[in-house]
């Protein structure tokens, strides 16, 4: 059954099971079709030469061409969205025009279902009624069960159900069910992009690569806003993190606006950095803060971290070596009215930290007071080698701390392939700074970026005996 696609929560709920115990296998399969309904996404396909038990019906057979383009469109390559119309059988009700409505309400779990399809139409022959298109797949045999009949009888309706011939067109079908219509069976199916404000982001796989223009051109019909879809074409730069992209469909304009957390960013997205899946990220980091602490961003891209702690009233020094990161830092930061409250460098990152990082925390250490509490910040979101610059925290001061309790904090990002990601990235930490981090660090999850890849950020706060380095006597 594993084979076929059954999810374990079907095949593991208490009432499967008691339904299934001490069952033949072609009564388990019946049972399967009885709870498959549950499975959302998942409609039921037998086909005869597979089960001789469970005959393929009409219902089985529109249901499946409900949500199927035309099989003439598989392996299309320049979008024909006339090859996509094709009828379909389903069954109706004839019903008086003044209770559709009180019938649809009536029969919510029986009718047509289908975004994008009317429920209702014209009766081509009786202008006082209208046609309910009924679910194939809920209407066996073209029959209602008892409930719908007792429904019926309670309106006056007929409880005959008919024929009707149900014409769909390429409007009718999600991007998802158009491309794998398209594309070879057998093969995954993407449909799934990032959205940076009306550019679609996607990553395509060799096998549909052939495909690409079409699928660029499905995206936009699909998904209203949408004005030009890219495709990544090399992997990101590990210098200034961006990436080669071909434009598919749409217009050629890379500049664009995005919203994150309530603040507006403007960039060119085939020069700079933008991931909207780290919007949570963000969020979580700004949520550490408290107005009056100092936050060092050392690769802070066009602002992400630095215009909202600027925001919520933190001093920051934002710092990035993309010539063009920098220069949209900029803009950002007059666009949300905070160029004033950040100081933003064009640097390479290990210069930034010897350089503007430790000046003010050799400035600014000595003079802190109980009564007036601060504290400091330091992200670091270059996850391919940000670990690497952690060493530069060695003896990055000289003295002595007025308290350990002021010492910074590093947030630091990093990839992880290993079976223990959290553990694999304490301890290469450790190794870039010299000491142990047991009971002193902290590591989270920040997201899955490929199959066995995670994305995690180790915070801590920066050992005195790393950060200090003591005078001789």
């Amino acid at each position: 059954l594993w084979r076929f696609g059954y999810s374990a929560r079907l095949l593991k709920t208490n009432h499967f099971r008691t339904a299934a115990a001490n069952t033949s296998f072609p009564e388990v399969w019946m049972l399967l079709v009885q709870y498959s309904s549950r499975i959302p996404g998942r409609f039921l396909v037998v086909k005869k030469d597979r089960f001789s038990t469970m005959p393929e019906t009409v219902e089985d057979k529109a249901n499946l061409e409900l949500y199927s383009p035309h099989p003439e469109v598989r392996g299309m390559t320049v979008l024909n969205r006339e090859a996509f119309k094709r009828t379909v059988v389903v069954p109706i009700l004839k019903v008086k025009k003044e209770i559709v409505n009180t019938l649809l309400k009536s029969l919510k779990h029986t009718v047509l279902q289908r975004p994008g399809l009317k429920r209702v139409v014209e009766d081509p022959k009786d202008e006082d009624s209208r046609l309910v298109i009924l679910d194939p797949h809920k209407i066996r045999e073209f029959s209602l069960g008892e409930s719908e009949h007792e429904v019926l009888k309670q309106l006056n309706v007929c409880p005959e159900v008919s024929k009707y011939n149900l014409e769909l067109t390429y409007e009718n079908f999600k991007s998802e069910e158009i491309l794998r219509a398209v594309l070879p069976e057998g093969q995954e199916v993407t449909s799934g992009f990032s959205r940076v404000g009306h550019i679609a982001h996607l990553n395509l796989r060799d096998h549909q690569l052939p495909y690409r223009y079409l699928i660029g051109q499905v995206i936009i019909d699909k998904n209203p806003g949408i004005t030009c879809v890219v495709n990544k074409t090399s992997i990101i730069d590990s210098t200034y993190r961006n990436f080669q992209m071909e434009v598919l469909a749409g217009e050629n304009n890379l500049v664009t606006k995005v919203k994150e957390n309530n603040i507006t960013y403007e960039l060119d997205f085939s020069k700079v950095y933008w991931n909207p899946r780290l919007s949570t990220e963000h969020s979580r980091i700004i949520e550490l803060l408290k107005p009056g602490d100092v936050l060092f961003d050392v690769f802070a891209g066009i602002g992400p971290f630095a215009i909202p702690a600027a925001k919520k009233k933190c001093r920051v020094f934002a710092n990035d070596l993309n010539p063009e990161s920098y220069s949209w830092l900029l803009h950002n930061c007059k666009l949300n009215k905070v160029d004033n409250k950040i100081k933003a460098f064009n640097m390479d990152g290990r210069d930034f930290l010897l350089g503007p990082v430790r000046e003010e925390l050799s400035k600014e250490l000595p003079l802190l007071k109980e009564e007036h509490k601060i504290s400091f910040h330091i992200v670091m979101n270059l996850p391919a080698l940000a670990i690497e610059f952690l060493d530069v925290f060695r003896h990055l001061l000289v003295g002595e701390p007025c308290s350990t309790a002021d010492l910074p904090t590093v947030h630091c990002y990093g990839f992880s392939k290993h079976d223990n990601p959290a553990k694999d990235i304490q301890e290469r930490a450790e190794v870039s700074l010299g000491t142990s981090l047991d009971g002193r660090c902290s590591t989270y999850l920040v997201r899955n970026v490929a199959p066995n890849k995670e994305m995690l950020c180790i915070s801590f706060q920066i050992p005195v005996d790393v950060l200090y380095k003591r005078p001789c006597p």
